[in-house]
């Protein structure tokens, strides 16, 4: 367009002498060489800005798809913040039903402890009353001890019994007589008899067989002088044979053989309460 017009200019300074002055073909060439700068300057800005446009247009584009990433990162952040105050109020809820439950277990636990300690007490008070009472037996194979939180009171059937009989005589029954008195003070206690014998095996005597008919003869002899004739309550009474099979020692000598034939009284102190917790 400029070229045009360039020649437009000389043409008129051409045909114009008086107002124009005709121009040298150096000066002439000189103009064209500027106007070809001028017009390589335009289209050099035209194709930079053109460049300018584009990039514009990419950053627009990548701006939108940077939005629409952080608009899903709002939304999953959002979701994951309602997740977490829920996860946050259920844990809460639960924390408090454990330390409720937990609680309701010190709580129990130490019920039974003080069940328990008072069991040890009453099975210590028992010891010394029945050691007390049976003092003047111990000479003669009596003896009293725990174990296992239960009262052993042993006696020996040479104490009880005349050899291989089920008959209580006479110092037996001055020894139980005196096991009763304690006992029948004691109604929260429960008895159980229990009979052994040694390993020798019975001979010659009549209707008891072996040694489970001797020990459990002597244990029901004993429990019926307890509770017929010193009126111990039935209830609390149990009656067990045990034969030759839980002896102290073994039978190899004849004092070894006579600590095994015993009737031992098993005295426990009654545990509903402590059931009664256990259960729930």
């Amino acid at each position: 367009m400029k070229r045009i017009s360039l020649f437009l200019l000389v043409a008129l300074c051409i045909s114009s002498i008086s107002s124009c002055v005709i121009l040298s073909p150096k000066k002439y060439k000189a103009l064209l060489a500027k106007q070809d700068s001028l017009n390589m300057g335009w289209n050099d800005s035209q194709s930079k800005n053109e460049s300018l446009e584009q990039r514009i247009n990419r950053l627009r584009k990548d701006t939108a798809a940077l939005n629409g990433q952080l608009a899903e990162l709002r939304g999953q952040y959002n979701e994951m913040d309602a997740n977490y105050s829920k996860l946050r109020s259920n844990s809460s809820s639960e924390i408090n039903k454990l330390s409720g439950d937990l609680k309701k277990r010190e709580q129990r636990l130490k019920e039974v402890e003080e069940i328990l300690r008072k069991r040890d007490e009453a099975t210590n008070q028992l010891k010394a009353k029945l050691q007390e009472a049976l003092l003047g037996f111990t000479k003669n194979g009596l003896t009293v001890e725990i174990k296992n939180g239960k009262v052993y009171v042993s006696l020996t059937d040479k104490l009880l019994f005349p050899s291989g009989s089920i008959i209580i005589d006479e110092k037996g029954k001055q020894a139980l007589t005196q096991l009763a008195a304690v006992l029948k003070q004691q109604p929260e206690i429960n008895i159980a008899v229990e009979g052994h014998t040694d390993s020798q095996k019975i001979t010659n005597l009549g209707q008891i067989k072996d040694n489970w008919d001797l020990s459990v003869l002597r244990s029901t002899s004993v429990v019926r002088f307890l509770t017929e004739e010193q009126k111990v309550e039935s209830v609390r009474m149990t009656a067990t044979g045990k034969g030759e099979f839980q002896p102290l020692g073994p039978n190899t000598t004849a004092e070894s053989r006579s600590k095994n034939r015993r009737i031992e009284i098993v005295l426990s102190p009654k545990l509903d309460e402590l059931y009664d917790l256990i259960k729930q």
